[in-house]
């Protein structure tokens, strides 16, 4: 099914070093997603949102070390098997390889299509997180009142078009560095954001608590969990950030560094937004910026950014939809059977599924409350369930029960989290 990404972007030819691994690490979790933590810290509040990201971190990170303890495991088992001439042992491992192991070809297209619904996910909320901001920066060159292109006119006018044309290349390497442009312009909005946020602090007196909860309810904090998990977004690249360290050995406490890190990153971010802007916290927060010429610069060179990173974001969804189409049997082989035919019909999925996302970005209500759900759903599946599970299946039986007792609770928590934010979504709830 899905191709999963196995590509670092840095990496010697020995394999990367800890730097390069937590360089690597930072750029395949960071992306949008932090824009919106701050108002995920409102909904929350302040120190809600705080234990809420910090718990999803540590979270994350314990299920990153359960997908490494499968692979090793698995490996052990494949050893034993081919000392007695029975079978190749397998080098590396993807997410849908441990699927496949744990429970055969269902578990494989579980676990992919699960990707595939995670990365759907990902590149709508591109969609939605460009079409706003774009539309803020139409208003604000406009003076007040509201922005002459609205975010679904600018997704299907502007972004279509544009990602129509990206899609047909299929070469990944010649687009890799746009992602490294794009985490680099993220970086420059939230620098933006923390310089608006020191000054709106420090005109405060003093008082960033003050007139901001620190609990604004049990439904706040699970909003909260779902961004926190959203933001994780890089948690299938795990094993392939491990195979490409020149040490493995070294890969487990150079992770801990790196997720640490971030955790941080997010939770002082997240908390100051919130402190600075209170109940006027926007969902996305580059829209709280002043309108003037450097902030529309700031969201204008991110958004193209972004954009010129959507088809990195596609290349496993069109890989899956293309697999079907020329798989033996299929409608390409049935009906074309090959030739420049079959070539035009591929490059009209491609169009297709991209006019499709495009469609469904222009129905989604906000970016704050679509990550949240995004988060709470396929990612707690991939995040939680499923390392919970794989590990419940292969280690299980030699793990203590101190340690099933963990993953059991892992998995339950994950089920839950999951079906609370299917619930939230239909009810409408924050």
């Amino acid at each position: 099914m899905a191709a999963e990404p196995k590509v670092p972007l840095l990496e010697g030819r020995r394999g990367a070093t800890p730097a390069q691994t937590i360089g690597n690490i930072v750029v395949s979790i960071v992306g949008t997603g932090v824009l919106g933590l701050p108002y995920a810290f409102r909904t929350a509040g302040w120190l809600a949102g705080a234990l809420g990201v910090a718990g999803a971190g540590a979270a994350t990170f314990y299920c990153m070390l359960l997908l490494l303890d499968c692979r090793d495991k698995l490996r052990e088992q494949e050893a034993e098997v081919e000392e007695h001439g029975h079978q190749h042992r397998c080098c590396n491992y993807t997410y849908g390889d441990l699927g496949e192991k744990c429970f055969g070809r269902v578990g494989r297209c579980f676990t992919e299509a699960t990707i595939i619904l995670s990365q759907t996910g990902g590149t709508v909320a591109y969609l939605v997180f460009i079409g706003q901001n774009v539309s803020s920066v139409f208003a604000a060159e406009g003076g007040r009142g509201p922005s002459p292109l609205s975010p679904a006119a600018v997704v299907l006018a502007l972004l279509l078009p544009v990602q129509a044309a990206l899609s047909f290349i299929r070469s990944l390497p010649s687009l890799a560095h746009f992602s490294i442009l794009a985490d680099a312009c993220t970086v420059l909005a939230v620098a933006t954001v923390v310089k608006q946020d020191a000054q709106l602090l420090a005109a405060r007196g003093g008082q960033p608590f003050a007139g901001r909860a620190a609990v604004a309810g049990p439904w706040g904090v699970a909003f909260a969990c779902g961004c926190a998990v959203f933001c994780f977004e890089g948690f299938c690249m795990t094993l392939a950030l491990e195979a490409s360290m020149s040490d493995r050995s070294r890969f487990r406490p150079v992770l801990l560094q790196a997720i640490a890190g971030v955790t941080v990153v997010y939770v002082c971010f997240g908390a100051c937004g919130y402190l600075a802007y209170g109940d006027a916290t926007k969902d996305i927060i580059t829209l709280n910026l002043p309108s003037n010429w450097s902030t529309a610069a700031v969201k204008v060179v991110l958004c193209i950014a972004l954009a010129l990173t959507f088809p990195i974001m596609m290349h496993p969804i069109h890989e899956i939809v293309e697999a079907r189409l020329l798989a033996p049997g299929g409608w390409l082989r049935k009906h074309i059977g090959g030739g420049a035919l079959e070539r035009a019909a591929l490059h009209a999925s491609r169009v297709a599924v991209v006019a499709a996302l495009s469609a469904a970005a222009c129905f989604v209500p906000a970016f704050g409350s679509f990550a949240s759900f995004v988060g709470s759903t396929v990612c707690a599946l991939l995040s939680f369930v499923l390392p919970a599970l794989f590990h419940l299946r292969v280690a299980g039986a030699g793990a203590g029960s101190a340690r099933r007792a963990v993953d059991w609770g892992v998995l339950l928590f994950g089920l839950a989290f999951a079906a609370h934010g299917l619930y939230a979504a239909v009810a409408r709830r924050p």
